[in-house]
Formats: C-alpha cells, sequence, structure tokens
C-alpha cells in the first residue's frame, strides 16, 4: 500500500551552499545537520540534501505543494533557481511547474485544490 509522499532527497555538490539556498527557499531551518545529510521538515514532510559530487539528470520529479504557484516559482528564480518548466496548467485548477536548484536538482511545484490529506 502506498502511504505518499515522505522524502525527497536532494543531491549537492556544495552541502554549506545547498543549506543555505533550501532555508531561504523553503522559508525553514534544517532540523538535521550532519555532514552526510542536512534534513528539513516541510509541512510534516521529509527534504533532505546529500553531498555527492556526481553527475545529475533529469529522472527524478517530485511536487512540493503550494498555495500560490507562480509567487513561488518567482522566489525560486530570484534565489538563483533557472527554470525547467513555467508554471501551466494541466487541467481544471491544476497548476504545476518546475526549477532546477543551483546544483541542477529538479523542485517540482504543484497547486492542487483537489488534493487533501488524510485527517
Amino acid at each position: 500500500m502506498m502511504l505518499g509522499l515522505r522524502t525527497a532527497v536532494y543531491r549537492v555538490d556544495d552541502l554549506e551552499a545547498a543549506k543555505k539556498w533550501y532555508s531561504k527557499a523553503f522559508k525553514t531551518e534544517p532540523y538535521f545537520d550532519e555532514p552526510y545529510y542536512v534534513g528539513f521538515n516541510i509541512a510534516g514532510y521529509e527534504l533532505g540534501l546529500q553531498p555527492d559530487k556526481s553527475v545529475k539528470g533529469d529522472s527524478i520529479l517530485a511536487y512540493w505543494g503550494v498555495e500560490d504557484i507562480q509567487a513561488q516559482y518567482n522566489s525560486f528564480i530570484k534565489l538563483g533557481a533557472t527554470e525547467h518548466e513555467k508554471p501551466m496548467n494541466v487541467g481544471g485548477e491544476l497548476m504545476v511547474c518546475s526549477v532546477k536548484d543551483p546544483w541542477g536538482n529538479i523542485i517540482g511545484l504543484i497547486y492542487n485544490p483537489y488534493f487533501k490529506l488524510p485527517e
């Protein structure tokens, strides 16, 4: 049985710089901070950073829920992320977009008023 997103891990070649960038981008400080892993609690979900100097590709995409997709997209771009996919409607009120962080990782954003967490 699938239980939904628990953790999204991004591999970065400069853990200190990534920790600072993600703290600003997600407006929160890490709750776990070690040389081998930095963990953030994003509304009950894990965003992890791992040091890794290897080549990355576009094979992984996790979407983080947002209330205002254009504002969050603009905020990430202002912080140094680059466009991967501009905000677009994918049916009804559903909107998605993605950016690449300064280390080449894709961060997906989704506005989905139809999705509700179980209570």
